[in-house]
C-alpha cells in the first residue's frame, strides 16, 4: 500500500503520488445516528454473533448486522417480519423463531407482473331461411 501511495506516480493525478495530493477532511466522522423503527412493533440490536432476542429465545440473522437495529413487524399469527434500514429481510414465526430470508431483499422492489384476463369471443353467424 505504501508503495502506490507514495512511490508510485499516477497519470490522473499529473504524474503525482496520492500521498502529494491527499488532504485530511476537517469535517470530523460522527458515525451514523441510530436506526429507528416507529412503525415497527419493536426494535432489537443484532448481537455481536448475529442474533436477536426475541421473547428469551434466539434468532439468527447474520453477524454483518451485528450492532445494527432492526425492526421486528407482526404480520400474522405468529409470523414476524425483519427489517433492516428499508428493507424487508425475511419472516421468522416465534415458535421455532428460524428466519425465512427473502429472495433478494436488496434488489429492486418491483411488484410482478399479473397475466391479463383473456376472453374469447366467439361470434356465429346463423342463417335463417326467407
Amino acid at each position: 500500500m505504501e508503495r502506490y501511495n507514495t512511490e508510485r506516480p499516477h497519470q490522473a493525478l499529473d504524474m503525482k503520488v496520492p500521498a502529494d495530493v491527499y488532504a485530511r477532511s476537517r469535517r470530523v466522522y460522527r458515525g451514523l445516528e441510530d436506526l429507528t423503527y416507529p412503525f415497527h412493533d419493536a426494535t432489537f440490536t443484532v448481537t455481536n454473533c448475529g442474533r436477536i432476542c426475541f421473547k428469551g429465545r434466539k434468532v439468527n440473522l447474520s453477524r454483518v448486522f451485528a450492532g445494527q437495529n432492526v425492526g421486528v413487524t407482526q404480520v400474522g399469527e405468529r409470523i414476524w417480519l425483519v427489517t433492516f434500514m428499508e428493507y424487508d429481510l425475511g419472516y421468522f414465526d416465534d415458535e421455532t423463531c428460524r428466519l425465512e430470508p427473502i429472495e433478494n431483499p436488496f434488489g429492486p422492489k418491483v411488484l410482478p407482473i399479473r397475466s391479463a384476463v383473456s376472453v374469447k369471443v366467439v361470434v356465429a353467424l346463423i342463417r335463417m331461411p326467407h
